[in-house]
């Protein structure tokens, strides 16, 4: 499922800015008293208006919240039109395809992207600041904690948009977003498995945007809650990281276990690494364990055995953030951004009935 939007009372003087009907040249003018050549030449800088006239139209400006189109500010000025991305990860595949998504559709409407990886090092204040100084605005790609971190400390004067984890029921982020409903999709794969004949299904968790707890992020509620619907106690999360290392790390434990004939993982590239370390194990895949990744990434159909996964649609989402931020930067934009595909279970190799 693809959701957009924001939390609000009702009353529109409570909602964010940048979802508010835009202010036009002429809504400034009115304010300020003055025709709208005149705050032409204001927000240009041109001379020939009284310094009275001018504070009077940059009061007005303020006050409506104001925003020059993207359009005709590049027209004028000759000034490309940029964006700045904030992302911890570029490599990993959710992060890269989302990349790819933003860079297609900014590039597709005239503007150039520049990406700022941001760490724990950083000073996410002066980071998010050099962004917003580039121009334009910025798009946060908060699929963890420190890309969540980010997108919390962005001012609300700047124009903003992201991509994150599905959010809990009822709740959204302060700012335009865009997520898929990975929690709807982790929950269907988890009953594939138990309809299967599984008597219970382990997870190995990717880290969450949010707490610190493997249980916690939409991925493995969608897993919890399916197993507690079936009457099955949750067994504890396994997996410490993102990449296919930690999910050998995980794998190797889970093999010990001859219990264990479903895994469930968090994404691919544990996926990976959990497939290897059950061929080590000597534990056969699909005829002892079966397991599940998470993304679709490109290596998934590919490895042997190949791998049973829920497809993820990170270009749409990139395309779809882009569209959020450009109806913040051109007032003139009303074209609605494209709708990703919802998340979709692909069944390959990798899963099977259990044995019995």
């Amino acid at each position: 499922m693809f959701v957009t939007g924001h939390t609000s009372s009702g009353d529109p003087t409570d909602l964010p800015q940048s979802q508010r009907k835009a202010a036009s040249i002429r809504d400034v003018a009115q304010a300020a008293g003055v025709s709208y050549q005149t705050v032409s030449r204001v927000i240009n800088g041109r001379p020939n208006v009284k310094d009275e006239t001018r504070r009077r139209v940059e009061a007005a400006i303020q006050a409506l919240g104001f925003r020059r189109n993207a359009t005709a500010l590049a027209l004028a000025s000759g000034v490309t039109r940029s964006i700045t991305v904030l992302t911890s990860n570029t490599v990993l595949y959710g992060y890269a395809a989302t990349l790819q998504g933003l860079e297609e559709a900014s590039r597709a409407a005239g503007y150039a992207l520049g990406v700022r990886v941001v760490t724990p090092e950083d000073d996410l204040d002066r980071t998010i600041a050099s962004a917003a100084d580039a121009g334009g605005g910025v798009v946060v790609i908060g699929f963890d904690r420190l890309g969540a971190a980010a997108l919390d400390r962005v001012p609300a004067y700047v124009p903003c948009a992201a991509v994150v984890e599905a959010p809990s029921p009822g709740r959204t982020p302060g700012r335009p977003a865009v997520w898929a409903d990975d929690r709807e999709a982790a929950r269907a794969a988890t009953e594939h498995l138990l309809a299967l004949g599984h008597e219970t299904v382990h997870y190995v968790a990717i880290p969450a945007s949010t707490g610190t707890r493997r249980s916690t992020g939409p991925r493995a509620e969608g897993w919890r809650q399916a197993l507690q619907a079936a009457g099955v106690t949750p067994p504890t999360p396994a997996g410490q990281g993102w990449d296919a290392q930690a999910g050998y790390e995980a794998g190797k434990k889970l093999a010990q276990n001859t219990d264990v004939t479903a895994i469930l993982c968090g994404n691919d590239d544990l996926a990976l690494g959990v497939l290897r370390a059950l061929h080590h194990a000597g534990r056969r895949v699909p005829e002892e364990v079966s397991v599940i990744g998470f993304d679709d990434a490109p290596h998934s159909g590919f490895v042997t055995p190949s791998l049973t996964t829920v497809r993820m649609d990170f270009h749409g989402l990139g395309r779809a953030a882009f569209g959020l931020l450009r109806a913040q930067l051109d007032t003139d934009q009303q074209t609605p951004g494209p709708v990703p595909t919802e998340p979709t279970l692909i069944l390959r190799e990798s899963s099977a009935a259990r044995a019995t």
